[in-house]
């Protein structure tokens, strides 16, 4: 820019000339030269704004751009870092009121970070007293390990075991907070509730795994997440669980068996309100599985849906019905029970003596193996196996445990006749008694088939027909003469509530064949009231022995009738069932 003097000498020398002050010309050219350095500025700021206006505007389109992309593109859920992926969550689980029988609790882990001990061997002492079964020597080898810089010492702890571990005052032990599972009843249900392990593990959470039962069943749906909130109710009844359990135990240790097993079932649901099996074990410490020898001394097995037993006369109330069924014979038809029975090279034979004839009702009342084997010839093994087949008695009993998948009753594929004798007082046919259950609520509820289940049911789906409520109602009346007058009436009538059943006494098999002389498995099955049958039960006990009457007793009706008497006292009226006077039940007994 060219620079015009204030005081340009011509104009000065012309305006003297003129008379006019030279001074106004300075001032004029200084106005003119600040609006020029004005007018510069003014453009420079133009064009600053202008500039950075163009960026802001480049900027925020960019912006907007992306959003548009991401707004138009799929949506893809991001990869959690594996590290961080282990969840602990799971659902609870409730009795069929509610009640709480599994949960989650927040509780602690105890590891090392060695860097940061300061006395490892003291570490290891101190928790030596805090858990006694550590190895001490071992780990404070692992703490003092100069290669090591962690190390597990335990996956769970009480908050007694966190408190005492932080009282040690060594900055290397960690506790690191994760859920465990609870089964704030301790014992109670524990094999249908099984138990859980841990599976992935890190230092502030770990995933629980089912490890039998229930929680092992229902793994998919206990642990997801977004049902975590979601509890799953099963059909037992925690109350009901308890008397059961209490009375079975009581009954084993009085009439020193080895374990046995109960259930109680709604007839027409299938809906199992308590299921026990002892002995049993508590699911907050599961013990480790057998290695070696029976399966069924481990208090892990369950008797109820794991046992393969031979269940004795019980089964004389499928051949019974059978023959009713098929119309062979009515209540009153006269059977030859002469005995002993021969076929072949087996002999059969009755407990007692029995007379040359006896009507059907007698039969099962009176319990007559020889009896039951002439209904059977009459029957036929094909026409046998069929309705056993109906019943479900040849296949595994699906239900909600996996402990029940590979369980197959065991029999002779070629059911020759003497195999149909045999089975038809059982002897032949091995079975659980959650089977046998199953079967008794058809022959009780009015002939349709029951589905044993350990899921509460809202709407449970009514069974095919297997015998016709006629032959129904003719077993019930021979059921509950067997408690007013056969081999149960004398420990089986419970004041109010009208049993119904049989009794069965089994021969354990000798794994090095035959039959042991002195070993029984004593089952009463049957069902109550009588009058409206509502539940079923099965109670079983492994070689119950008791001396009474001058001798020692093994059978049903001496060891077992006894307990399922003091157990339908017990829960009856918790199930909401009223007492009937005898008057009362003689009288709906006729009527149906």
């Amino acid at each position: 820019m060219t620079r015009t003097p204030l005081r340009p000498l011509a104009r000065v020398l012309d305006a003297r000339s003129q008379g006019v002050n030279p001074s106004g010309i300075e001032r004029e050219n200084l106005r003119l030269r600040r609006e020029q350095v004005r007018d510069a500025g003014r453009r420079r700021a133009e064009w600053r704004i202008l500039f950075l206006a163009v960026a802001f505007f480049a900027g925020y389109a960019a912006i907007g751009a992306k959003m548009g992309m991401l707004a138009a593109s799929p949506v893809a859920e991001p990869e959690a870092y594996a590290g961080e992926s282990i969840s602990g969550e799971r659902a609870d689980v409730l009795d069929r009121n509610g009640r709480l029988l599994a949960t989650n609790l927040v509780t602690h882990s105890l590891y090392a970070e060695t860097r940061y001990l300061v006395d490892g061997v003291r570490a290891a002492h101190e928790l030596g007293r805090i858990f006694p079964d550590l190895d001490v020597d071992r780990l404070a080898a692992r703490l003092t390990d100069p290669d090591r810089r962690f190390a597990w010492i335990r996956a769970r702890v009480s908050p007694e075991q966190a408190q005492a571990a932080h009282d040690i005052g060594e900055p290397g032990l960690l506790l690191g907070p994760r859920d465990m599972r609870l089964y704030p009843n301790g014992t109670l249900a524990a094999h249908v509730l099984g138990g859980t392990t841990y599976g992935e593990q890190g230092v502030t959470a770990a995933e629980i795994e089912g490890i039998a039962g229930i929680e092992l069943a229902g793994d998919d749906r206990l642990s997801d997440p977004d049902l975590a909130d979601v509890s799953l109710s099963l059909s037992l009844d925690l109350s009901i669980q308890a008397v059961v359990e209490e009375v079975l135990a009581g009954g084993i240790q009085v009439y020193n068996a080895n374990g046995g097993s109960a259930i109680l079932m709604d007839a027409y649901t299938g809906e199992i309100v308590s299921m026990a099996s002892a002995p049993t074990f508590d699911p907050n410490d599961r013990p480790a599985p057998a290695l070696s020898g029976d399966p069924a001394d481990s208090p892990l097995f369950n008797r109820t849906v794991q046992g393969l037993y031979e269940l004795g006369s019980v089964m004389k109330v499928f051949a019974v019905a059978q023959a009713l069924e098929m119309g062979l014979v009515t209540p009153d038809t006269m059977v030859d029970t002469r005995g002993p029975m021969r076929f072949g090279r087996h002999r059969i034979s009755d407990m007692h003596r029995m007379p040359a004839q006896m009507t059907v009702t007698d039969v099962l009342v009176e319990s007559s193996n020889v009896g039951t084997a002439r209904l059977a010839q009459m029957i036929g093994a094909e026409q046998q196996r069929a309705f056993l087949q109906s019943f479900g008695f040849l296949d595994p009993m699906p239900i909600e445990l996996p402990e029940s998948r590979n369980v197959r009753p065991q029999y002779d594929p070629r059911w020759s006749e003497i195999t149909s004798m045999t089975v038809s007082y059982g002897h032949g046919l091995s079975m659980t008694p959650l089977h046998l259950a199953a079967g008794y609520a058809t022959i009780v509820n009015g002939g349709t088939r029951v589905q044993p289940t350990l899921l509460r049911r809202t709407n449970p789906a009514l069974g095919e027909r297997v015998i016709s409520e006629r032959t129904s109602r003719q077993m019930r009346a021979m059921m509950r003469r067997v408690v007013t007058d056969g081999t149960a009436s004398m420990f089986g009538e419970a004041e109010g509530y009208a049993i119904g059943g049989k009794t069965g006494t089994a021969d354990k098999p000798n794994p090095q064949g035959g039959y042991y002389e002195d070993r029984v498995v004593a089952t009463f099955a049957g069902a109550f009231p009588m009058t409206d049958p509502r539940y079923v039960f099965v109670v079983t006990m492994d070689e119950p022995t008791v001396f009474a009457a001058g001798q020692n007793r093994r059978t049903a009706g001496w060891t077992v009738v006894p307990v399922v008497r003091e157990m339908v006292e017990r829960v009856a009226p918790m199930l909401g069932l009223r007492p009937q006077g005898a008057a009362e039940i003689d009288a709906m007994l006729r009527l149906r």
